[in-house]
């Protein structure tokens, strides 16, 4: 008989199956969908197919039932009261950081000539217009 092993969901203590030789869930409903759950979210790391199959699923399950979320979001308004607290959060955060707008920049000066590196500067927050934030080092001094 093999000895009882801790439940990696819950933490209970179980009797391993005699089957299964590395068993680490219990057989609780709960701990079974844990299991499930982490099986998922591991294949859908490691198997780009998998992951296809899925979002395709996905796709025409949603296609099959297009009021599904409207009708939710009427049936269940603490979820959608949560689900609105946490956006302007979301929203918040995103706001903290500087925005480009039109008429912020300073005044036009134009740079020396020389040869530049354009490069993406990142963790450039939010843009307006189609803007684009880049750096520009300089590679060479112009000569006098």
């Amino acid at each position: 008989m093999k000895p009882n092993l801790t439940c990696a969901a819950c933490g209970a203590l179980f009797t391993p199956h005699a089957r299964v030789p590395n068993q680490r869930y219990c057989s609780m409903k709960a701990c079974q969908l844990a299991r499930r759950r982490n099986w998922q979210r591991a294949r859908m790391r490691a198997d780009l197919d998998y992951r296809a199959n899925q979002a395709k699923a996905q796709a025409t399950w949603c296609a099959r039932h297009p009021d599904y979320w409207r009708r939710y979001r009427e049936t269940h308004p603490a979820s959608r009261d949560r689900n609105c607290a946490m956006q302007r959060e979301r929203n918040a955060r995103r706001n903290a950081t500087p925005v480009a707008k039109m008429d912020a920049s300073p005044p036009f000066r134009p740079l020396t000539s020389g040869f530049y590196l354009l490069t993406d500067a990142l963790e450039a927050g939010i843009a307006k217009m189609n803007a684009w934030t880049v750096h520009i080092a300089v590679l060479s001094a112009p000569r006098p």
